[in-house]
């Protein structure tokens, strides 16, 4: 039977990482992402749109730094009203 580690993954740093932000307008969400980082040093790409069309996902690809600065961003954009979700 195999078994299952509860390491976390290795992470080298400074890096390229990718958020996924989930929410219902895709101009909010950009703009939310401006609020946390300067637009023009991430890319942003078309992400998912739900089945009903009510949500959608922006996928933002920046460099963090460190892990202090990886999960900083992502509670920054968890913290945004126009972001329902951030993968």
């Amino acid at each position: 039977m195999k078994e299952h580690s509860s390491c976390k993954p290795e992470i080298v740093y400074p890096c390229r990482w990718q958020y996924r932000l989930i929410g219902e307008e895709r101009m909010a969400i950009i703009e939310a992402v401006s609020t946390v980082v300067d637009i023009t040093t991430c890319s942003i790409g078309e992400g998912n749109v739900s089945s009903t069309g009510r949500y959608l996902s922006v996928n933002v690809e920046m460099t963090v730094n460190d892990e202090a600065e990886r999960l900083r961003f992502y509670q920054l954009f968890a913290e945004n009203q126009a972001i329902r979700v951030v993968l």
